[in-house]
């Protein structure tokens, strides 16, 4: 019984044992800092949380062959889900930018006059053969309303794409970092010419 047991502890203890790579965690930031000393718009505006295309909607990253296979960098992951990553550099870029009296995420207490959403179309790196050095590929489509009767007041759309200095992850997510912070400065400066309109 006693051999048994220790057996059955040894066995137990080889579960816990884990023999896979540990996860590198990357994080996105938008490189851009206030550009204006104008006075903010007294508007309000919340960022929804985005929707992300069937396949990307992870925190893997994600690229895609020249036969439109769709695979994933290995033991490398971005620092959360896709959609809340997406969302947090949209705060970024408009409180970087400035325009709006206030921003905030669909997690927030307060309401907000008007909505922005995001569908995120494409954000991988794409090669166009095999062993050459990818482009990222960030494509955005947005949405700007009003709260008070839900109507959408304009749509844009963003597509960035950045080629990789080197076909090393590094550079890679480096590519990553500059075709988000394009895309979200365009569908930023779209949503405040559309709330100027009003």
């Amino acid at each position: 019984m006693v051999a048994l047991a220790c057996c059955a502890l040894c066995a137990c203890g080889s579960l816990f044992e884990s023999k896979a790579a540990p996860q590198n965690l990357y994080l996105l930031s938008i490189a851009g800092k206030p550009t204006s000393d104008a006075p903010a718009l007294p508007m309000d505006l919340v960022v929804l949380k985005p929707r992300v295309r069937v396949g990307l909607d992870t925190d893997r990253i994600a690229l895609l062959y020249p036969d439109r296979r769709l695979d994933y960098f290995a033991n490398v992951r971005w620092s959360g889900p896709l959609d809340e990553v997406m969302q947090e550099l949209a705060l970024q870029e408009f409180r970087a930018m400035g325009g709006l009296h206030h921003v905030s995420s669909d997690a927030s207490v307060f309401a907000s006059t008007y909505w922005l959403e995001i569908e995120v179309a494409d954000f991988q790196a794409e090669y166009a053969s095999a062993g050459s050095i990818p482009s990222v590929h960030v494509h955005l489509l947005a949405r700007i309303g009003s709260s008070t009767d839900r109507r959408a007041l304009a749509s844009f759309e963003a597509d960035a794409h950045e080629p990789a200095s080197d076909n090393r992850l590094s550079a890679i997510v480096d590519a990553y970092n500059h075709a988000s912070d394009a895309a979200l400065a365009s569908i930023v400066t779209s949503s405040i010419a559309a709330l100027k309109s009003r």
